[in-house]
C-alpha cells in the first residue's frame, strides 16, 4: 500500500515542481519563461517546453505567443498547496536543528510524500516551538 502512495507522488511531484517555480518567477520577476524555468531547474530549454506544453494540455497554465507562462486558477491552487507543503516541511526541519541548505534540499523531496496527517503534526509542532 505505501509504495502506491510513493507512486503517485512521484507522478504529480514534476507537475508540482513546476507550478511552484512558475508562480515563484512570476512574484520575483513579473512573468515567468522557458528560459528561466530551464535555467532554475538546470534543464534544455527543449525540455522545459515539452513539460510546460503538457502542463498546458492538463489546464494548469495558459500560454500566448511571445508572452511568459500564466498559471490557471487550477494551477494557482496545487502551485500554493505545494508551497504551503514546502514550507512547513522546511521550517519542521529548520525546528529540529537542521541546517537551512540541507532543510531546503530535504524539504524538497518530503514535500511531496508527506501524508496530511503527517504534515498536520510537523505544522502543530512549529506553532509549539514558535510559541516557546
Amino acid at each position: 500500500m505505501s509504495f502506491t502512495k510513493v507512486r503517485n507522488a512521484h507522478k504529480t511531484e514534476n507537475t508540482e515542481d513546476y507550478l511552484e517555480l512558475i508562480a515563484e518567477l512570476h512574484n520575483i520577476k513579473g512573468e515567468a519563461r522557458i528560459v528561466d524555468i530551464a535555467s532554475k531547474l538546470g534543464i534544455a530549454q527543449a525540455t522545459a517546453n515539452k513539460t510546460v506544453q503538457r502542463l498546458q494540455s492538463q489546464g494548469y497554465v495558459k500560454r500566448e505567443p511571445y508572452r511568459s507562462i500564466f498559471l490557471t486558477l487550477k494551477g494557482q491552487k496545487i502551485a500554493s498547496e505545494s508551497k504551503k507543503r514546502h514550507n512547513i516541511v522546511y521550517t519542521f526541519l529548520l525546528n529540529l536543528g537542521i541546517d537551512p541548505s540541507t532543510a531546503a534540499a530535504d524539504a524538497e523531496g518530503i514535500e511531496h510524500h508527506v501524508s496530511n496527517k503527517t504534515l498536520k503534526k510537523m505544522n502543530k509542532f512549529n506553532i509549539l516551538k514558535k510559541n516557546i
